[in-house]
């Protein structure tokens, strides 16, 4: 099985605390995800925030129009510093996704790390060079942008 690595780091002038809360809330999933990927949440355990064991049902669309759900688990939860999410099921044979949080200046980074494979062997792995990586890129750079917008715009005004 070919594992497949993606790193991605972002400083936000926002604190710790604020942006742990909207990361905490599975809610804000659908805001910081492409919407041509349709997200959409059939299911969460447990209630807004989030914990270690809870489960999150969603459907999402691939490229092509193939509509998939994935099951991912909250995994590890240690506030406000990090979690990891992992694919219980879905359209990866591997997905393992940590996300931290540290102080930096005037804000916080946030570094995201996604260790994940494809199935199907030879023909996931030429998915993968073909369109899956450009797609993981993609989604972090939508994720980045909106980011922006959501946590600039909010500290606009504040003294």
């Amino acid at each position: 099985m070919k594992i497949y690595s993606f790193k991605r780091l972002q400083v936000l002038p926002v604190s710790l605390r604020d942006a742990w809360e909207f990361f905490a809330s599975p809610k804000n999933l659908a805001m910081i995800t492409p919407p041509e990927m349709g997200f959409n949440i059939l299911y969460r355990s447990g209630g807004e925030k989030m914990y270690s064991g809870q489960i999150i049902r969603y459907r999402i669309k691939l490229p092509f129009g193939i509509s998939v759900e994935w099951v991912t688990e909250i995994t590890h939860v240690e506030e406000p510093f990090f979690f990891v999410d992992e694919q219980r099921s879905g359209p990866y044979s591997l997905w393992h996704h940590q996300h931290h949080f540290r102080e930096v200046g005037d804000g916080i980074e946030i570094a995201d790390e996604v260790n994940y494979s494809i199935p199907y062997g030879f023909l996931g792995r030429f998915a993968h060079f073909l369109f899956v990586k450009k797609q993981v890129n993609a989604i972090f750079d939508y994720r980045a942008k909106i980011l922006v917008q959501h946590f600039c715009n909010e500290t606009k005004g504040r003294p």
